[in-house]
């Protein structure tokens, strides 16, 4: 192979990869301003905001006064708006009940899905289930199942419960 030719292919390589390099480029672009990229990652935040403060508001230390108030106080961070108002009203009448109990609840989100998402809006709708394990202050420990519809209102702190519904083991919706 003369040198000519060899340096004809090096430009030719040269050009090639320079093309895939632009190629590359211009996919990565549109890819990253892509609008559905931007709602899967939105729809992946409001899922996994609602999990997590979907077992907060599943889960209390009942054994103790100080356990009770860091429950009440979990519950507050992990709503907003008319559930949170409840919430705050009743946390007195709450407290005093919570304590006399003495049970614990630990709950845990086994699966979840988001039904709606309006990231405009800043509102979702999920459906869960949730193992609630029950320990009693005096009597043998216990797991419940729950299925629970809850409503996502988007806020400054992220994705918080703003309504929550259980539903029936054996419904259909």
């Amino acid at each position: 192979m003369s040198d000519r030719t060899r340096t004809r292919l090096g430009w030719a390589a040269m050009l090639a990869a320079a093309l895939v390099c632009v190629l590359g480029a211009w996919s990565y672009a549109q890819a990253r301003g892509d609008g559905t990229l931007a709602y899967a990652k939105g729809r992946d935040a409001a899922l996994a905001d609602g999990k997590r403060h979907l077992a907060r508001l599943t889960s209390m230390d009942g054994r103790s006064t100080q356990g009770v108030d860091s429950g009440l106080t979990a519950w507050l961070g992990s709503s907003t708006g008319p559930l949170h108002d409840r919430l705050e009203s009743s946390r007195k009448k709450d407290a005093a009940e919570l304590t006399a109990s003495g049970a614990t609840a630990r709950g845990k989100v086994t699966d979840a899905a988001l039904t709606a998402l309006d990231d405009r809006a800043g509102t979702a709708a999920l459906i869960a289930t949730v193992d609630v394990e029950i320990t009693p202050r005096t009597g043998k420990a216990g797991t419940e199942r729950k299925r629970f519809e809850v409503t996502l209102a988007r806020t400054g702190q992220g994705w918080k419960v703003k309504a929550l519904e259980a539903l029936p083991v054996g419904s259909g919706s």
